[in-house]
């Protein structure tokens, strides 16, 4: 029975460990933001392909960058309303950066539109909002790629903090982003 107990005293411990180092890290903030790139590397346009798991970046209609990501934990659909952990679908823009994030840097990407807005007060619900571009939850950039290993955000598009890093220089305000199933 001291065994048992001295196992679950353990884990809580580490769980509340594990909370207290997130909270402070989401504090601490990204670090310095990098410079925008050239105007001439800079993309035009961003495609998210929610089935493969794909972000490109465009210039021209050709493909500069392509990045692995992670979506929302309920990513099949549009997103409907508040909470439902859904990456949205359809054309937007990336309209502010933030970078003081409680994840690696962050690109807002503009939903929730006119017509987003009018469905979900329609459905009785908040559209949600803060649907960012973004790295990993400040403090946990070490997991790099294995964060792909599930759908993790609350409806955000998540990549590794060096494509953050390299996403945030090449996309500037007003870029048009197109989500799609």
């Amino acid at each position: 029975m001291k065994r048992i107990f001295r196992i679950v005293a353990a884990l809580a411990v580490l769980a509340v460990g594990l909370v207290g180092y997130t909270a402070a890290m989401a504090r601490v903030g990204s670090g310095t933001a990098p410079e925008m790139a050239a105007e001439s590397e800079r993309a035009d346009e961003i495609r998210v392909d929610k089935s493969e798991r794909r972000l490109e970046l465009r210039r021209a209609g050709e493909v500069i960058h392509s990045y692995e990501v992670s979506l929302g934990a309920a990513p099949e659909g549009h997103k409907a309303r508040e909470g439902d952990e859904r990456t949205p679908t359809g054309r937007y823009v990336i309209d502010w950066r933030n970078p003081n994030s409680i994840a690696h840097l962050s690109l807002h990407i503009s939903y929730p539109n006119a017509e987003d807005r009018a469905r979900a007060e329609a459905a009785g619900h908040s559209p949600g909002g803060d649907i960012m571009i973004h790295g990993i939850a400040n403090g946990w950039g070490w997991l790099g790629g294995l964060h792909r290993a599930w759908d993790w955000t609350n409806g955000c598009i998540a990549v590794t903090d060096a494509e953050m890093r390299e996403i945030w220089s090449l996309v500037p305000d007003g870029t048009p982003i197109t989500i799609s199933e």
